[in-house]
């Protein structure tokens, strides 16, 4: 591979910044609820789902 020179790497560097498309303040506000709405659906889940494991090992060392 090539050495590029530190000018050419900086040439490079400018036009990949060129293509990067940032999300409008819809797209990022549409984004955050999704994401705040989503842990809280898998926080809820995963409470439900760790109270009956916790039920069932309770029930468990009961018996023995």
């Amino acid at each position: 591979m090539a050495k590029t020179s530190p000018g050419e790497f900086f040439n490079q560097v400018k036009a990949e910044a060129r293509k990067v498309v940032w999300p409008t303040r819809q797209e990022t506000t549409t984004t955050a609820i999704f994401v705040g709405l989503m842990m809280l659906i898998l926080s809820v889940f995963f409470l439900g789902i760790d109270t009956v494991f916790g039920m069932i090992v309770q029930w468990l060392l009961k018996l023995a």
